[in-house]
């Protein structure tokens, strides 16, 4: 009877560790888990804009000035894979109407260029490129076309839609597709009616795994700024009712911020260029983003749980500026020498609540297993170090396939025998990298006072990250 008993316990353990937690809807799909494991990805702005030096092209260019005279989307493709980006997004059509690519429903495109004798495809070039390097690519197609002679017409919008297809079922497999709210008057001086819901429909039929940018996803959202930074407050919801793209979108505090209660799982991009333009000037030269501006903004993106989509305009030879990439290697490496070394490796942690999953799972640097209280009440977590030691950094990543829940947390280290409150936060998500002044402890406390369910975090660890110190961020925390 004995061992009935205690196979029965066994058996009970066995199968409440292996219970799924209940999730809190919203819930992220498999496609946004992907997608925001992606982290940081380039935009590329190119086109006739390239070598008129403008940013909004006014659609009557004439074609021939599209002529890169050594474009080599291979080389896009190794500089974005040596800064640690993850995908490409191009603009195959801005406002202009010019089509990177040979559309049969526009007469505006590189077949009508004097580049490589119209036998060009910039966006063949580029899926052919990053399908060899190992990169994922993605699409951004402006609906708002100055040149198209039935734009502002309902014509206009089946026109679009057989641009989008030749798009989505010509190249392959693309990750995301970038929609702005953009809409002016085309070159009748009307401005079009755009069909979104049609568009959405089918380019989910074309492509189901796509995720979709726009100012109210249906995917992901932008984050309401073209600054690259997102609120250290971010929640992945986000309410739509009422809102459309563009003007009537929602206020930007709220896109920035997110929806506590909202209704969609709708995470947040934010998008910044290297330079001050979107495509290139070269008295921009002189202008490119710092390896460690960029390395701030994403601390300021990503560190917030968001993606940061870094644009970066290739030349009038087709080709990232020497300046440019020099800036996207420098960035990495601040990426690679601040988090080099986990200095929480070594450490056991202790938690105030019980669970059916192990505590040391935060300390095991692996994304798939992790640790949940058993109520919503005030957690928390003590994590003891072998020695003490410096740090100035902790990341925290909460287990967002059962839903975002922590709504505040602190962080306190043992200085001096009492533990002092270094840093104040709000939303975890999927990253948080908290930053604070270098302090020395071998004793830290992460407490949870408010959390809207029990919370699940999946990693912690902790760093002393070079130079932040100059970067600024404490009045964020």
């Amino acid at each position: 009877m004995k061992y009935i008993f205690l196979l029965g316990c066994l058996l009970f353990s066995l199968d409440l560790s292996a219970q799924k937690p209940q999730p809190l809807l919203p819930i992220p799909t498999p496609e946004q888990l992907a997608w925001h494991e992606k982290e940081f990805y380039l935009f590329i702005h190119f086109g006739p804009n390239t070598f008129t030096n403008k940013e909004w092209g006014e659609g009557n260019e004439d074609p021939n000035l599209f002529n890169p005279t050594a474009l080599d989307c291979k080389q896009w493709v190794n500089i974005a894979k040596l800064a640690g980006a993850k995908g490409i997004i191009l603009t195959t059509k801005h406002h202009d109407g010019f089509c990177l690519w040979p559309s049969k429903f526009s007469t505006h495109t590189v077949r009508e260029s004097k580049w490589l004798n119209g036998k060009g495809d910039v966006v063949k070039m580029l899926s052919d490129a990053c399908k060899k390097g190992g990169l994922d690519m993605g699409v951004y197609i402006s609906p708002w076309d100055r040149n198209h002679p039935d734009y502002g017409t309902e014509t206009y919008n089946s026109i679009y839609l057989k641009t989008m297809k030749e798009l989505l079922t010509q190249y392959g497999k693309f990750f995301e597709l970038w929609w702005d709210g953009a809409n002016g008057e085309g070159p009748n001086g009307k401005k079009q009616q755009y069909d979104f819901r049609r568009f959405e429909d089918s380019a989910f039929h074309w492509q189901p795994n796509l995720i979709i940018f726009s100012d109210i996803g249906p995917s992901i959202r932008w984050c309401g700024n073209e600054k690259g930074t997102i609120n250290a407050t971010n929640w992945n919801l986000l309410d739509t009712a009422g809102f459309k793209r563009g003007d009537g979108g929602p206020p930007v505090d709220t896109l920035n911020r997110g929806n506590i209660n909202g209704k969609y799982w709708m995470p947040a991009e934010a998008d910044v260029s290297i330079r001050p333009g979107w495509f290139y000037h070269p008295e921009q030269d002189t202008k490119v983003k710092t390896p460690e501006t960029l390395f701030k903004l994403y601390l300021q993106s990503v560190g917030n749980g968001g993606n940061l989509l870094l644009n970066v305009p290739p030349d009038r030879r087709g080709l990232f500026h020497e300046a440019d990439s020099a800036a996207l290697v420098g960035f990495k490496k601040l990426r690679e020498d601040a988090f080099r070394t986990n200095l929480l490796k070594q450490a056991t942690i202790a938690a105030n609540q019980r669970s059916a999953y192990p505590v040391k799972n935060l300390l095991d640097e692996n994304s798939s297993t992790f640790w949940m209280g058993e109520s919503d009440g005030k957690l928390e977590l003590t994590i003891q170090l072998p020695k003490t030691t410096q740090l100035n950094a902790l990341v925290l990543e909460e287990m967002i396939a059962y839903g975002q829940r922590v709504r505040s947390f602190t962080i306190e280290a043992k200085i001096g025998g009492s533990f002092l409150k270094i840093y104040t936060g709000t939303t975890i998500g999927r990253k948080k990298i908290a930053t604070f002044p270098a302090i020395f402890t071998n004793e830290i406390k992460i407490v949870l006072p408010d959390s809207k369910a029990a919370p699940g975090l999946r990693n912690i660890a902790g760093y002393k990250i070079p130079g932040i110190e100059n970067m600024g961020l404490w009045v964020n925390n």
